[in-house]
């Protein structure tokens, strides 16, 4: 199957970006999916191969708030409350991975709102 240009750059991207991003114990790896109506995130060991902490906009108690600005308000309720996930598990340093999309828009909001909520990056 032909594969387009875009999709193919965004693989490149992707796989540039993880070659240097990798999460351990100490700094997981804060990994961010976008699709064209929602977004997920993911904070990862990649060590263990396990995913610590997640949110996303398909979450009931994320979708029962209604944030301004509907795709860019959603990213920074998904933001807040994968910073709130991580405090509880104890993370407060983690990696960032914009998964091959550019910073800005959508994957911006969601980590300046992971930063406010307490997380470093």
């Amino acid at each position: 199957m032909k594969m387009s240009k875009k999709r193919s750059a965004h693989l490149k991207r992707k796989k540039r970006v993880r070659t240097r991003v990798n999460g351990t114990s100490e700094r997981p790896r804060l990994t961010v999916f976008r699709s064209a109506n929602h977004i997920y995130a993911q904070i990862i060991d990649d060590g263990l191969g396990v995913t610590l902490v997640s949110a996303s906009s398909v979450e009931s108690e994320t979708r029962s708030e209604k944030p301004e600005g509907a795709k860019t308000g959603m990213a920074k309720l998904v933001g807040k409350r994968i910073a709130e996930k991580a405090k509880v598990k104890g993370i407060s340093k983690v990696a960032m991975d914009t998964n091959g999309y550019r910073y800005h828009g959508r994957v911006k909001a969601l980590s300046d709102a992971a930063r406010e909520a307490g997380l470093d990056f």
